[in-house]
Parts: structure tokens; sequence; C-alpha cells
């Protein structure tokens, strides 16, 4: 039996929704098309901040938390407070065009958006200008707040945010993120943190003198030595991964610097906490044994994702009662194709929305969105944009988030975001429920960052700024400056 209480919102806002479909697909579009990096979305962040202007929307902070292409923007008064998150950064090496085999970009640009983080920006966007024609409309109290969280594939613009209180306050948070299958994202990520390893010697001719040297490459050969055998030690849910960012440039001297990259995962900040409590001595002792300085910094960390069984069963409902796209003969056809050339079983797209599943499981990866997840009830959805058994990160996801397919998975998510938003905004029993689960999962627990307190800004940022809409010009050391 339905525990929806108040049908007509919901199909109201699912009306608004539908009524605004050329334009949140253009939104989409027009995303996919720019496809800029992390930390370097100048263009998608001043296009999204001019389409909530042009909505009526208080456009509350720009360069947010000192990332320049983050923002935040807010409509209505009161309570209670819904947070929407958008995303809208590219991956690199992954221009395509929207065909079903492997076609560079006819514009030569590289990048393209194989994670749907242009659909993840449009459904935002176009989820909160729905809401708010429907509060409009029928006169209802409460306050939307966007985030526009840049950056979620390198250092998450919402790690900072919710460090910043940002969060703070939220009787929800709401999200959704392309995916190969349509349910409600119930499910727990690892924590993770990010670390920097950084090796000083002294250089030194390699043939001639080299024992006036110190080489910060047998520094980092023996760090990653200890990385190996202490794998041994670490429970079954640890990883751990690196790469060599810096080695040196010629074997005829004594390398002075080398760095390293390091992800440290597992099931909780405890254990992550430990693990790099060991990582930092490890990184130590290869200095000493070596006579060379080393420095560790955790210079990104998220937490574990927190599911919340209210939201999830309620956002199955409303995901079920909105169903799966109808698919043409031709988008089948584009599906399976992509689906050949990935190497997987042509089967097409899904067929079904699948039932959050308890107990909740832990996937592998990691998520920003784990960061506002311990500070208020958070629920998304993983809505279906690419084929069955594909991947994102992938050129065929570029393909399919840049055409129709990707179009039908958007609208699906974004009715079904927004007729979760509507039902907090007219259910206060269904907050009160959420807050109940937000709170018996959390426990005690009091927030705490995982970044370095020397980490004022990403690590990667290299002094972007934003011409926004309507003339304004706003600067990094602008950052949360009023935009009216």
């Amino acid at each position: 039996m339905s525990k929806i209480k108040n049908p007509a919102a919901i199909a109201a806002v699912q009306k608004e929704v539908e009524d605004l479909k050329s334009q949140i697909i253009g939104m989409g579009d027009k995303l996919w098309t720019i496809a800029e990096l992390s930390l370097q979305e100048e263009e998608s962040a001043a296009y999204l901040i001019g389409e909530l202007q042009n909505n009526d929307f208080n456009i509350d902070s720009v360069g947010t938390s000192n990332i320049p292409t983050a923002f935040t923007a807010s409509y209505g008064s009161g309570s209670p407070v819904i947070g929407i998150m958008t995303e809208y950064d590219a991956l690199p090496d992954l221009g395509q065009e929207p065909v079903a085999e492997k076609t560079p970009r006819k514009d030569g640009k590289s990048t393209g958006h194989g994670c749907g983080h242009n659909l993840i920006g449009a459904g935002g966007i176009g989820a909160a200008i729905a809401l708010k024609n429907w509060m409009k409309a029928e006169n209802i109290q409460g306050t939307i707040r966007v985030f526009g969280a840049a950056a979620e594939e390198a250092e998450g613009a919402k790690i900072y945010m919710a460090r910043d209180g940002e969060f703070n306050g939220l009787d929800a948070c709401l999200h959704w993120h392309p995916a190969m299958v349509t349910t409600p994202w119930n499910s727990r990520s690892t924590a993770v943190n990010m670390m920097n390893i950084e090796f000083f010697g002294k250089s030194s001719h390699a043939g001639i003198a080299p024992w006036l040297g110190r080489n910060a490459l047998h520094a980092a050969e023996l760090f990653g030595h200890g990385i190996a055998l202490m794998r041994e030690h670490l429970e079954p849910t640890a990883r751990t991964h690196y790469i060599y960012t810096h080695a040196g440039s010629a074997p005829n001297v004594v390398i002075d610097y080398a760095s390293i990259k390091l992800f440290i995962r597992d099931v909780d900040r405890k254990h992550v906490e430990a693990t790099t409590e060991w990582v930092k001595q490890m990184a130590e002792g290869a200095a000493m044994a070596t006579q060379t300085k080393s420095k560790a910094v955790v210079f990104c960390g998220m937490h574990d994702l927190v599911p919340n069984k209210p939201l999830a069963d309620r956002l199955y409902e409303h995901t079920a009662q909105i169903g799966i796209p109808e698919y043409t003969k031709e988008e089948i056809e584009f599906a399976k194709k992509c689906q050949v050339a990935y190497g997987v079983e042509p089967t097409g797209m899904p067929k079904e929305v699948v039932a959050p599943k308890y107990p909740v499981s832990t996937m592998g990866g990691s998520t920003d969105v784990a960061e506002a997840s311990w500070l208020a009830p958070t629920m998304g959805l993983l809505g279906q944009t690419i084929p069955e058994g594909s991947m994102v990160h992938t050129w065929q996801a570029v393909a399919c988030h840049g055409m129709s397919i990707g179009h039908k998975g958007l609208m699906m998510a974004t009715k079904a975001m927004a007729s979760l938003a509507a039902d907090l905004f007219t259910d206060p029993d269904l907050v009160a429920a959420a807050k109940a689960d937000f709170k018996e999962r959390v426990g005690d627990y009091v927030f705490k960052s995982p970044l370095d307190p020397e980490m004022d800004k990403p690590l990667g940022l290299k002094g972007i700024h934003i011409n926004l809409h309507e003339g304004h010009d706003v600067h990094i050391h602008e950052v949360t400056k009023h935009v009216t």
C-alpha cells in the first residue's frame, strides 16, 4: 500500500518537470558539449548559475569554500530545508561523438562526460526549478538549497563544503547519478584518504660522486615496498593503491625529489585513519633509512556513505510509479551496439526499477556525497542512462549521455528526485522518519573533516575565476560573496 500522503502534490511536481522537458534536456546537452575538467568548470558553472538566476533563485555564494567553480543557491524560506546536489565536471581522454562506435568528437575536444555529470547538473537544476514553480503556485512553505558541487572527479567540492558547514541545517539532501540500473542509492561506500607522499633528497652526479647525494627515489621505492608488505596485515576490507607521480628525469642524476599519490580505502573512517597513521610512519621510516626527508599530507578524504531507509523506500515508490523509460527500436539497437563494443551480452537497456536491498551492501568506490550524509539525511537515485552490463567512465557512456537514451534517464531521475522533495515538503512524518533513521545510524559521532588543516583549497586548483551572468565577475579572492 502506498505511503504517499499527497499524490496530488506529486502529480503537480511531475507535471512541472515535464513542462520543463526541453529546458532540462537542453541543459544536459549544453554541459555535454562544454565538457570541462574538474576545477576548470568555468563556463559550466556560470551557465548553471545563470539558469538559476533566471528562475528566481538567490545565488548565495560563488567560489564556495575557496573553490571558484562551486556555488550555492536558494529559494523560499523557513522549514523544511531540502538540499539538491549538482555536479558538472567531465573526464579527460573521453571525447566522443554521440554514436555507437568509438568516434572522436568532430570539434577535437578530448574531454567527455563519461560519468554523466552533464545529466546530474541538468537534473539537479531542473528538479530545483520545477519545485520552485510548484511551491510558488501552491504557496508551499520551505527552502530549496542547491549545491553547485564542482570537481567530483578530483577533489570534490562537497568535501570542502561539509568542512565549512554548508550542509548544516538541512532536513534532507537529495542527489542522483547515471548508471546501468535504476534503484535508490541505498548502499554504503568506502571511506577514503588520498595522500601525497613526498621525499626530498640531495642531487649529485650519479657516476662521479653519488656519495655526495641522497636519492629521494630510493626512499619512494622503499616506501612502496613497505606498502606491499603492510597489505598482508590489513583487514580484507582495506584497499591501498598508488602511483609514482615523480621519479626523476635522468638516471645519471641522483634524484633529489620523488612523490607518490596513494589512496587508502576501508569500511569507515576509523579503519582508514588507522592505516593512514601507519603510512605516515612508513614514510618517515623510509626517509630515515635513506637520509632524506619526507612529507605526507591527506589532500583529500571522504567518509563512508550513510544510507537512509525511509528515504530509500519512498524514492523507490516514486520511481516505480514513474517507471523506466520506453525506448525506441533505434535506441535499443544503439544500446546493443555499445554492449557488443564493451564486450558484454547485447541485452539492451534495463527493464525494471530495482527495489532497495536489505541489509545494505558496501560498494568498493567512494563518493564525496558521503560528507553530506553524515550531516543530514541523504538519498540519491541511480538512474539508467547506459546499457546493462556496461560501465561509466567509458566512451560508450559519453555517447549515451549525449543522445536520447541519456535524455530519457535524465527526465526519469529528475521526476523522481523532485517527487521525493515534494513529499518532504508536504509530509512531516517522512521528514521525522528520515531524521530518526539518520540519528540511529550516525549515533554520537561528531563530524570531523578528513582534510589536513593545511588544505585550504584543492591541491589541483590553478586560480580559476568565473564570469557570471548579467555582468557579474567573481574571482577566487571574493569567495562566498552574495550575488544579487
